[in-house]
């Protein structure tokens, strides 16, 4: 895997991917940015999201469960010191589907935390995670 990191001006980043996308980065106005993309480190979020995500549905779409939709909320916290880790975060996934089972969306999420999400288990080395969950029966 590849990328690269172009300086636009002042805090101001344009990321690349080996797959084609670009990604606009840049820090705050009181940091000398004018706020026009996101921080690097809540893309670092974003990304573990994307991917634990990935991985429930997948799960659960093996197990047999009709998943329709699926969020997931991140709630972090950072170091006060540099340099500023991520300390703790929080997953609180919404999953909604007919009739999903808990036990198998708790088993899926299991699964992404402990054996497949390369991101979220990275950042477990350093940062106490924790998950949660609620389903929402869609009766359409």
């Amino acid at each position: 895997m590849k990328a690269s990191i172009k300086w636009k001006e002042q805090v101001t980043f344009l990321g690349e991917t080996e797959s084609g996308h670009s990604v606009l980065m840049d820090g705050p106005p009181e940091g000398g940015g004018r706020n026009l993309g996101p921080r690097p480190m809540e893309l670092v979020l974003l990304g573990t999201g994307g991917c634990t995500t990935y991985d429930v549905i997948h799960i659960l779409e093996k197990g047999r469960q009709q998943v329709t939709g699926c969020e997931v909320k991140i709630d972090a916290e950072r170091a006060s010191e540099d340099p500023k880790v991520f300390t703790k975060i929080h997953f609180h996934f919404i999953v909604t589907g007919k009739n999903l089972k808990p036990e198998h969306v708790e088993r899926a999420i299991h699964l992404s935390a402990e054996k497949y999400c390369s991101a979220s288990i990275m950042l477990s080395k350093m940062a106490d995670i924790t998950h949660d969950f609620e389903i929402i029966q869609d009766t359409a």
